[in-house]
Parts: C-alpha cells; sequence; structure tokens
C-alpha cells in the first residue's frame, strides 16, 4: 500500500501522542516525587514548631505525632489511623534523621524530627499526601499540556496538509513537463524550498525547450551544411551523363567536394569523441613545446592568403601542457576561422603562460559571443561549422579555457589555465 506523507504524518503524530502519555503517565510522576518530598517535610515540620501533642488540633490531622522525653513516649489519638502500628520502638528505630522516610509493613511513611530541650517531636505521615499532591499537579499539568499538544499538532496538520498540496501541484507539474498545453504558471505565494524548487523544475523545463529547439535547428544546419556538397557533386554527375560537362572537370569539383564532406565527418566524429574524454585526467599531464606547434601551424598557414602577415612573439619560459595532437587541432581550427576574417594581419602571442591569437577582423556582435562557441551556429557570414566548438571542447579536456575580447581593430582569442 502506498504510504502517502499525510499517512506518514499521521502515524508520527500518533507516535508522538503515544510518547507524551507514556512521559505523563510513568516518566513525569517520578520526577514530580522530589518536589512532593520537599513540600510534604516542610508541611511536617511546620505544626511541631507551634503545637503540643495534647493540642486537640492535631487529633484530627492525617498527621500523627510522636513526643519523646528521657523516660516516656507520648502519641497523639490518630497514630492508629495514619500508620498500621503494633511496635511503636520499632517504628522510631527506623527514624535516624531529622527528616526523611521508610518503609513499615510494605507502606511508605514520611516522618519530620525536631529536638529541643531534651524533648523530641516527631510528625509522621503516610504516603497520601504525596499521593495526593502528585494527582493534582498531575490534573494540572495533564489537560494544559495535552491541550496545547493538540493544538500543535493541528497546526502541524494544516501545514503539513499545505506543504503535501504544493509537492502534489509540483509532481503533477513535471508529469507534464513536456505538455505545452498545461498552465506552468508558478504561483506560490511562500518564498520557502518547495518554491525554489518549483522555479529550479521550471528553468529545467525552459531549458529542456531550448535544447530541443536548439537540437532541431543544429539538425537543419548539419542537414544543409552536408547537403550543399552532396548537391554539387549530383549536379555534376548529371552534367557529365548529359555531356554539358568534362569528365576530368567534373572529377576534380566532385573530389573536392568530397574533400569537404570527409573534413566535415571526421570533425563531427571528433567532436563526438571529446565528449567521451573530457572526464580523462591523461589529457593535461603532458608538457607540449608551444614554439614548435606554433612555427608549424603558421607554416602551414601563410601561403593560403599570401597578403596576410603573421607576427608570432613567443616567452621560452612559458609552459603548455596537453598533447601536441590536441594543440595542433586548436590552432588549425583557429587559423582556419583567421583565413576567413582577418584582412591584413594575425598575430600569435605566447606569454606569462597565457595564449593570444588576434586578428584584424571585424569585431563580433557581444549577442553572438554568447553562442559563438555552439556546435553548427550559424556564423558572421551565415555559415555553418564545428571548428570554435571543437576547439572549446578540447581546451576543457586539457583544462584550459578560451575567451574571445573585442579589440579597438580586431578580435583576439585568449587562451588561459583553469
Amino acid at each position: 500500500m502506498k504510504n502517502t506523507l499525510s499517512k506518514q504524518l499521521l502515524f508520527v503524530v500518533g507516535i508522538a501522542f503515544l510518547l507524551l502519555f507514556i512521559s505523563l503517565g510513568a516518566i513525569l510522576p517520578r520526577l514530580l516525587i522530589p518536589v512532593a518530598e520537599a513540600n510534604i517535610y516542610n508541611y511536617l515540620r511546620e505544626p511541631l514548631q507551634v503545637y503540643t501533642v495534647t493540642d486537640n488540633k492535631l487529633q484530627n490531622t492525617e498527621i500523627a505525632y510522636i513526643y519523646i522525653t528521657n523516660d516516656t513516649v507520648a502519641t497523639s489519638l490518630n497514630i492508629t489511623e495514619v500508620i498500621d502500628l503494633n511496635n511503636l520502638d520499632k517504628v522510631i528505630f527506623k527514624m535516624t534523621k531529622s527528616y526523611g522516610k521508610f518503609i513499615y509493613k510494605h507502606k511508605t511513611y514520611y516522618y519530620y524530627k525536631l529536638t529541643n530541650d531534651d524533648i523530641t517531636k516527631i510528625a509522621i505521615t503516610n504516603d497520601r499526601y504525596i499521593n495526593q499532591t502528585k494527582t493534582s499537579i498531575l490534573s494540572a499539568i495533564f489537560p494544559l499540556v495535552l491541550g496545547t499538544f493538540l493544538m500543535i499538532g493541528l497546526m502541524i496538520v494544516c501545514w503539513s496538509t499545505i506543504v503535501v498540496r504544493k509537492i502534489e501541484r509540483l509532481k503533477t507539474k513535471i508529469d507534464n513537463i513536456d505538455n505545452p498545453d498545461y498552465n506552468h504558471k508558478i504561483d506560490f505565494q511562500a518564498d520557502d524550498e518547495i518554491r525554489s524548487l518549483a522555479l529550479a523544475v521550471e528553468d529545467m523545463r525552459i531549458s529542456l525547450i531550448n535544447q530541443e529547439e536548439y537540437r532541431n535547428q543544429m539538425y537543419q544546419n548539419i542537414s544543409h551544411d552536408f547537403k550543399t556538397p552532396l548537391t554539387v557533386i549530383k549536379s555534376y554527375i548529371e552534367a557529365v551523363e548529359d555531356g554539358v560537362e568534362s569528365e576530368s572537370t567534373a572529377l576534380s569539383t566532385i573530389k573536392e567536394q568530397t574533400d569537404k564532406l570527409e573534413q566535415k565527418v571526421h570533425s563531427l566524429l571528433y567532436l563526438n569523441k571529446l565528449d567521451y574524454l573530457k572526464n580523462s585526467q591523461n589529457n593535461s599531464s603532458e608538457l607540449v613545446d608551444m614554439e614548435k606547434i606554433i612555427k608549424e601551424e603558421v607554416e602551414k598557414f601563410k601561403f593560403h592568403r599570401k597578403e596576410l602577415k603573421f607576427s608570432v612573439n613567443i616567452d621560452k619560459k612559458s609552459k603548455y601542457y596537453g598533447s601536441e595532437e590536441n594543440w595542433e587541432t586548436i590552432l588549425d581550427n583557429l587559423l582556419s576561422n583567421f583565413m576567413r576574417y582577418a584582412k591584413k594581419e594575425i598575430t600569435i602571442t605566447a606569454k606569462q603562460n597565457k595564449l593570444v591569437l588576434y586578428n584584424d577582423g571585424d569585431q563580433i556582435d557581444e549577442d553572438f559571443l554568447e553562442v559563438i562557441f555552439t556546435p553548427f551556429r550559424k556564423g558572421i557570414k551565415g555559415e555553418f561549422g564545428l571548428g570554435l566548438s571543437i576547439v572549446k571542447k578540447t581546451l576543457n579536456v586539457m583544462g584550459y579555457d578560451i575567451t574571445i575580447q573585442n579589440e579597438k581593430n580586431g578580435v583576439s582569442f585568449i587562451i588561459t589555465k583553469k
């Protein structure tokens, strides 16, 4: 059977009531005994200081009195009513202290002894008074505690009912998280943890919607990116079949477009591979020769656009970690991007364990900077690609981060250790 929060709460309240009855019925009386005994000793002492054993005022009380002189022992007339007395000497023998209690014939008796001018006066009573005292105290405390507990229990039940209803509404919201027709409005008035949880669920729902929209957009962008070279290849094949294009020209174009497709597939697979490597600890332990890697990359790209000027400034004291293959991939993708946007100059600076790549192209819109590393996000010139996303993820795998900063006459990509 389903154990709901309401049932759990009722069970807890029931256990609390049970513990209350146990404490009031068993534990509290034990705690009250010292208080009641202190009262009874005062109750016994006061008459000894005022009355004598022959005083009529002492004859009908619940206290019996014993007067002891050198040669006589006298008792009040009610001695047998207070204590079932067979042997007075045996009883007197038990009262060794100035006050206290003793057990006689399986019953408890309390006494107070006062000695003055060779006369010992003893007041003695049974446990009837102390039982009445405990009963009266319990009679006063029990209704008050029970009433207070009932009020507290009622408040807890009311509060918990509100909480349970909020949780049920939150569960319904989660069950309908992908239902666009459901009213997802958060109308919890109390600014508590449940409202915070509801807001977190709403943020998650919006994030899922955004991810779904992004995923659909990415699929469209990927399809478009792959469709273009396939369309070109198909067009040239048809042109050769129709005799309007030579085979050599068609083969050259088809090879060029196939290389582009291969590069795109390779980038997509590499990006997917990075997701599996992001938790690896072996990618950031190797010290690499950054000067060698940069010079090789510059040699590779400087002939792509001969009008561009490359400037390299390397501090040999700077240290960079990772793998040469990963750093080559990063520089390949960044310089490929620079080839499209740089006007006259590309600068690479490696100093103080920081790598800065600058090109004098147009500045990047601030809104686009937030999504520039997203895979297949449409670029400044309407292009799609994975290059910058590969750069970002590869750096994360090696424990580095990258930021983009618009300069007065260009853009800088800044790579630093996390």
